[in-house]
């Protein structure tokens, strides 16, 4: 074995067991999402690098993967640039596309090119790669998939709810605890304002982001690097602790309210407490939890913000969303409301896989492995296959007659296939079949019509 052979860091390869585990996960979503509405799409594994850079903040555009222009790249390209060595600067000569770090602009471009094809609101799911130059980690690659949602041409608050239902019926189909931690970009906005720090917010809001993992005292040594008064620094910590001890939901709206006066603040605290009264009759409210620390990365977020996180396995979010009020304005298209959230696979996989909450029938495939036993019989075999087929049994056929029986039996115990048929020179004579279940070891002596019936009963 060579062991030079390797893939890139942050990438994987998919042995068939894990795929038909990955496949179960976006058959579920799949099946969900068209149950609320919503139609497929699907975009280009690369875009332009304009219609990316500038959409997800100065850390997201670091973690573009730029794609070398073909040719000769470097036509463009002084001995100034080179000697200058500003990479940032220098790769916008030579690359004109990257690969797509998320779905979501990407999806704004496409609205916006094919307004006069859809029809608004426009329900669209999509489910692909995405690829990010990150560090990995624990649940954390760099090429994964992505499954989107998204409602755009609509501002209604109704649409959150219906994501927030869709949320609740795939965590429940996949048998996985979990809760959804909103907030609203209005209301953090609203709570820069009341700090005197809207000239500072997107800083504000990564320092308040970082509570679960820094604590609330290195949050406030680091708010304290701000041009913010001691006096109102103390009041914003009061405001936390106060908030971080209340459980009820509708009791932290008051609480937020008493403290955010200003008009931006409370449209979000509004547009919160609608979405919470409206879950209490959804009884989803034991799900939700109100976070008004929850910032979320993305700058293009403009109301409600969201992420879903386990709370039987110590994961980052299996998924996140909000509503955006004109990300398509970009792309010449102006005033067009959407809201979406985008479900992340590998780590609702990697939960999965350490709950062993995958179904075992997913993992048998191939429902019957036939035997080859006999030279000259290849005609036989090949036809019981197909009327094995035709009724919708997935049939495993060993191609070689020369391989003993007992190899071939180790050869279907290994694919986990639960039955075998041994199709002899005897057998095929008298048209009698050896069927055996691999799992229990019994063996059956059956007509062909009767074959069928035996496997689809058991």
């Amino acid at each position: 074995m060579n062991n030079n052979i390797s893939i890139p860091k942050g990438c994987r390869d998919f042995k068939p067991e894990q795929v038909y585990k990955r496949d179960y996960i976006f058959s579920t979503l799949k099946q969900i999402f068209t149950l609320y509405g919503f139609a497929p799409i699907e975009t280009p594994s690369m875009e332009q690098l304009s219609t990316l850079l500038g959409k997800y903040g100065e850390e997201g555009d670091k973690l573009l993967f730029k794609i070398l222009d073909s040719g000769d790249f470097t036509k463009n390209i002084s001995d100034a640039d080179w000697q200058e060595k500003n990479y940032s600067k220098l790769s916008l000569k030579i690359c004109e596309k990257g690969l797509r770090y998320d779905l979501t602009v990407p999806f704004a471009r496409f609205v916006a090119m094919h307004r006069n094809d859809i029809t608004f609101p426009f329900k669209r799911y999509q489910i692909q790669p995405v690829w990010r130059a990150d560090r990995p980690q624990k649940g954390r690659y760099r090429e994964f998939y992505q499954c989107d949602v998204d409602i755009i041409g609509n501002n209604s608050l109704m649409n959150e709810i219906e994501l927030l239902m869709i949320i609740n019926d795939v965590f429940k189909t996949l048998q996985l605890n979990y809760k959804t931690i909103i907030n609203n970009r209005k209301t953090l906005q609203g709570l820069a304002d009341e700090c005197q720090l809207n000239e500072h917010s997107t800083t504000f809001f990564t320092i308040l982001d970082k509570l679960d993992k820094i604590g609330l005292e290195q949050v406030i040594k680091e708010l304290n690097q701000l041009p913010i008064s001691n006096q109102k620094l103390e009041q914003l910590s009061n405001f936390i602790a106060l908030l971080n001890n209340e459980k009820n939901n509708k009791n932290k709206i008051d609480i937020a309210k008493n403290f955010i006066r200003n008009d931006i603040g409370n449209k979000g605290l509004n547009e919160l407490e609608y979405l919470i009264n409206n879950t209490n009759t959804l009884h989803l409210f034991k799900n939700l939890e109100f976070n008004i620390l929850l910032a979320r990365g993305l700058t293009y977020y403009t109301g409600t913000i969201l992420e879903v996180k386990s709370t039987e396995v110590s994961m980052g979010s299996l998924c996140g969303g909000g509503r955006y009020d004109n990300l398509t304005g970009i792309f010449g298209m102006p005033d067009v409301s959407g809201v979406g959230m985008s479900f992340g696979a590998d780590r609702i996989y990697d939960v999965m896989e350490s709950l062993t909450r995958f179904p075992t029938n997913i993992l048998q495939p191939i429902d019957v492995f036939l035997a080859n036993i006999s030279q000259g019989y290849e005609q036989y075999i090949i036809n019981i296959s197909t009327e094995l087929r035709k009724n919708n049994i997935k049939v495993d056929l060993f191609p070689d007659p020369n391989v003993k029986l007992k190899k071939q039996l180790t050869i279907a115990n290994q694919k986990n296939i639960s039955w075998v048929i041994i199709a002899g020179e005897e057998e095929i004579k008298k048209e009698m079949y050896l069927i055996k279940n691999m799992k229990t070891g019994e063996q059956f002596l059956l007509k062909f019509n009767e074959i069928i019936k035996k496997i689809k009963t058991v």
